[in-house]
């Protein structure tokens, strides 16, 4: 513990010690996150918690030594506050869930503080944690400057989640900013180093200048995809270069003839496929009367596995950030739509909360598997779980597993749960006599095949078509959108309902 809770006399002992311990303070420092610019994934979030809790205000603040640091503000101007004052940091205090002042003035810790007397005027306040590596960095926090009643454990959890992602893009943030330092300190380091005789497969070589003649080992020759040689001209070893890179290996090797003792290059091979990547590293070793170079020795070596490394985490993160941006923007719609389709605030909370867990399965899952796809079987068992019962299974489940894209996974995930709780409302899930058949098949052939999944519902109450097509009909029938030449029939038969999806196959197997 860090005596430094000194500092801050005015707040409570225990909640100094929270604020100020070492390990909190050192895992929100390490993220490099306070002062930094405005950042409109964040501010997604807090306008979403504000729409959520139904309040003016929302928050992402950070708890630092001495002040509170706020890296989205809904509704306020200010950027920071002093912690002696702060709701914040009992927050903090509080562990793992929610903290919440009613009205303030009549709690005993608050009731004085210059946020509610001053003219701010601050009488309600949820704040939900922010835990990064372990450690509670901060809160999402809303407020009001009325009292509220206590929140509902829906809108509770929901501020939490919403917290939570929101600790999860700092993390995501962090990762992509030390990735690109890495790469930077690697670079640096690659080009501090000379010869690499460490190196494992080392072909090493001695070019002379003046017959143009390399002797080397075998090995060069076998990079190159020459005969096997040990004795080469630089002329064949420039051929063998793809097209693509000669341009960058001359000019570097024509600053070495005319200045400069070290090289350093990497190029493709051609004829490669996937490429091979060689890297060279050379050193001038004799020059001429006229300062011109006359032997250079150097080492050649395979980076193929390196550069296909580089490739695949540039590749991750850049589907890592587009990922992100796409469940933020998907949220957002969600809440957006079903607060439009909603008749009151409790049916938003419910309708809401219970999308957001269909999109939070699809996301695990697609997670858990770095995003490569999802088996159908696999999803459609968790998505339907919620709506069957073990003591008297009622649900048919039948077909082939296959692998899903990201988006047919989160596309069909979303319908799953819109068909299941409206059956379970309405539907044949309503009643004890009824049951759903839920199959699907591939049609057509390797290169054109189809996915063609049937909902049926029956033994339920006797259907009619609705007068007004809710959210829920219109998520089932566009929830496909993003996914190119899909179909989805959705129809309000007598006997139950029915609903087909249709949609290409990608092959994900590569």
């Amino acid at each position: 513990m860090n005596s430094k809770a000194e500092i801050v006399p005015d707040l409570p002992a225990e909640v100094a010690r929270a604020v100020e311990d070492e390990d909190r303070l050192a895992v929100l420092h390490g993220l490099e996150i306070l002062d930094t610019a405005a950042d409109p994934d964040f501010d997604r979030i807090s306008s979403l918690a504000a729409a959520v809790m139904q309040v003016p205000i929302a928050l992402v603040t950070l708890v630092d030594h001495g002040r509170q640091w706020f890296k989205s503000c809904f509704g306020l101007d200010e950027t920071e506050a002093a912690t002696d004052t702060s709701f914040f940091a009992h927050a903090i205090a509080a562990g793992n869930e929610p903290m919440v002042v009613a009205d303030a003035t009549m709690d005993p810790r608050f009731r004085a503080n210059p946020l509610v007397t001053g003219k701010h005027h601050v009488r309600f306040y949820a704040g939900a944690p922010m835990i990064a590596a372990g450690a509670c960095i901060g809160t999402l926090c809303v407020l009001d400057r009325k009292p509220h009643a206590f929140p509902s454990r829906a809108e509770l959890d929901q501020l939490k989640a919403l917290a939570g992602l929101a600790a999860s893009l700092f993390t995501l943030k962090d990762a992509t900013r030390s990735g690109a330092i890495a790469e930077a300190a690697l670079a640096r380091e690659e080009k501090r180093r000379a010869i690499a005789l460490d190196a494992a497969s080392l072909a090493s070589w001695a070019w002379d200048i003046r017959t143009d003649i390399i002797e080397c080992d075998a090995l060069l020759s076998e990079l190159f995809n020459l005969p096997r040689s040990n004795r080469l001209r630089a002329r064949d070893i420039l051929t063998a270069i793809d097209p693509r890179d000669v341009y960058q290996t001359k000019t570097r090797f024509r600053d070495v003839l005319t200045g400069s003792d070290d090289y350093f290059g990497e190029y493709r091979v051609k004829g490669f496929h996937p490429p091979r990547w060689l890297a060279t590293r050379g050193r001038v070793i004799e020059r001429g009367g006229d300062g011109k170079p006359t032997l250079i020795f150097g080492v050649n070596y395979d980076i193929s596995e390196r550069k296909l490394g580089d490739e695949r985490q540039r590749l991750l993160l850049r589907e890592v950030n587009h990922r992100v941006k796409n469940t933020l923007a998907t949220v957002q719609a969600l809440a957006t739509q079903t607060v439009r389709h909603a008749r009151q605030p409790s049916e938003f909370l419910e309708a809401f909360g219970a999308r957001l867990q269909a999109l939070g399965i699809a996301h695990n899952l697609l997670s858990d598997r770095e995003w490569r796809g999802i088996g159908i079987r696999e999803l459609v068992k968790i998505e339907v779980r919620p709506f069957e019962t073990a003591e008297q299974p009622r649900m048919t489940i039948s077909g082939d597993d296959l692998l899903l894209s990201p988006d047919q996974a989160i596309g069909l995930g979303l319908i799953l749960h819109e068909l299941g709780s409206n059956a379970l409302q309405y539907g044949s899930l309503s009643v004890v006599s009824g049951k759903v058949d839920l199959d699907w098949r591939t049609q057509g052939r390797k290169g054109a095949r189809r996915l063609v999944l049937t909902w049926r519902e029956s033994g339920g109450p006797q259907v009619a078509p609705p007068e007004r097509h809710g959210f829920g009909s219109i998520l089932i029938r566009r929830g496909l959108a993003k996914v190119v030449s899909s179909e989805v029939t959705h129809e309000f038969r007598p006997e139950g309902v029915f609903a087909e999806i249709s949609m290409p196959l990608e092959d994900l197997s590569k």
